[in-house]
């Protein structure tokens, strides 16, 4: 299978990047039509995983990841205009000069070429993954979790049906319909095909990657997401912050999974939060050894403070000043995002200065970390490394680059 998509992804990625910045926009806009057009089909076959993972005892805030709407395939038809009304990066001139032998020397953003995708649960991301791909030139080969599989067919028949309509191959996109291990190991090794692989999931899938694909990996991350409420934090701001950062979404990578809180605040911050936070939504709390005797929980362990719950889990760390909190998110986090409540400006700024993160926030919940919010339409995901792309992943982290060099008969001596 892998071996199929794979030809006809290389072939694609040819194919496409000739295609026009007004070829792209029009399909683009042609398919969050089409969406909006199919969406009985899209929901009917999206209940099909709801009711699987229903009978398989998945929780319900996992399910909500699953779950297609006609409001959210209204916002991924948003989403896919959004990535059609944003400049288009494929030729543009990062830089140009001319060098001491009279040449004349241009890098500008060109295609990566075939990108694959191995990701979990969220059937969004198809559609996401799709447009910025496909909006940079390149072919994508996608591979979901057997848990969204119906949803995600689904999906991908809409864009073949709308790229064919346009006269575009059908081979800018491939699926991969065996959700096996075996088939997704297959994927991590081919080098002949994929010039770069993208996982999106949970730590165990990224972690399986890493140590597995011999293609190169943009690694995006788990988010073990930290807010620490300062000593000069306003704490009916700090309130209200971490309750939308933990339970408005759990399920998503940039939910508040661990709170980091200064000694001089906790025991006024700490109950009023709890009684605040049950009023929305009660949440299971970790406590450290000081935490215990200010709030309702159980006692932390250190894997405690390295979890991503994804559920309405929270763990909770007393700190006695700005330096303890850094290196306690520094060495328990993923480098996703990280917020600090403040009214200090030398405390927000180191904390911006010194905590390892794609993003980090002041005075503002962690849950704004996300593509079509930064205003990139979408994303393919949110890196946690330093190398190539680093936050949310819009149009410009899917491009590499070339040199043009243009001469007058110059040679070297």
């Amino acid at each position: 299978m892998i071996d199929t998509l794979g030809k006809h992804a290389k072939t694609a990625a040819f194919e496409l990047a000739k295609l026009s910045t007004l070829e792209k926009n029009a399909l683009l806009h042609a398919l969050a039509q089409a969406l909006i057009t199919q969406t009985d089909f899209i929901i009917l076959e999206n209940a099909k995983d709801l009711a699987h993972a229903q009978d398989n005892g998945v929780n319900d805030i996992m399910v909500d990841r699953l779950r297609l709407t006609p409001e959210r395939i209204l916002d991924m038809a948003e989403g896919i205009r959004q990535v059609a009304t944003l400049a288009d990066p494929v030729g543009q001139v990062m830089t140009g000069f001319t060098n001491l032998d009279g040449l004349k020397v241009l890098q500008t953003r060109v295609p990566i070429g075939v990108i694959g995708m191995i990701f979990e649960s969220r059937p969004n991301v198809t559609i996401d993954a799709f447009s910025l791909c496909f909006k940079t030139n390149n072919a994508v080969i996608l591979r979901g979790g057997k848990d969204a599989i119906n949803s995600n067919k689904a999906l991908v028949t809409v864009i073949k049906a709308a790229l064919v309509a346009q006269g575009i191959t059908e081979h800018a996109v491939g699926l991969v319909t065996d959700t096996s291990h075996e088939v997704a190991r297959q994927m991590m090794l081919a080098t002949e095909y994929l010039d770069v692989l993208i996982p999106r999931g949970g730590a165990g899938l990224i972690r399986t990657i890493k140590e597995q694909s011999r293609v190169p990996i943009i690694e995006t991350g788990s988010g073990n997401v930290s807010i620490y409420v300062d000593e000069f934090a306003d704490l009916e701001m700090a309130t209200k912050i971490v309750i939308n950062a933990k339970v408005q979404r759990p399920s998503v990578c940039n939910a508040a999974e661990s709170l980091v809180v200064h000694e001089k605040v906790a025991a006024e911050f700490l109950p009023k939060l709890q009684t605040a936070i049950d009023a929305v939504q009660p949440v299971d709390f970790r406590l450290d050894d000081i935490a215990i005797n200010l709030m309702t929980g159980t006692p932390a362990t250190d894997a405690d403070f390295s979890t991503e719950y994804l559920d309405y889990t929270m763990s909770v760390k007393i700190v006695s000043d700005l330096d303890q909190a850094i290196a306690h998110i520094n060495h328990y986090g993923t480098k996703h995002s990280e917020s600090i409540i403040t009214e200090n400006i030398a405390h927000a700024a180191q904390f911006q200065a010194q905590i390892d993160a794609a993003v980090v926030y002041v005075n503002a919940s962690t849950r704004f970390t996300d593509g079509f919010v930064f205003g990139f339409g979408a994303e393919i995901g949110i890196s946690t490394q330093k190398l190539h792309a680093r936050g949310p992943m819009g149009l410009e982290a899917l491009t590499s680059y070339k040199y043009l060099i243009n001469g007058t008969g110059q040679t070297r001596g």
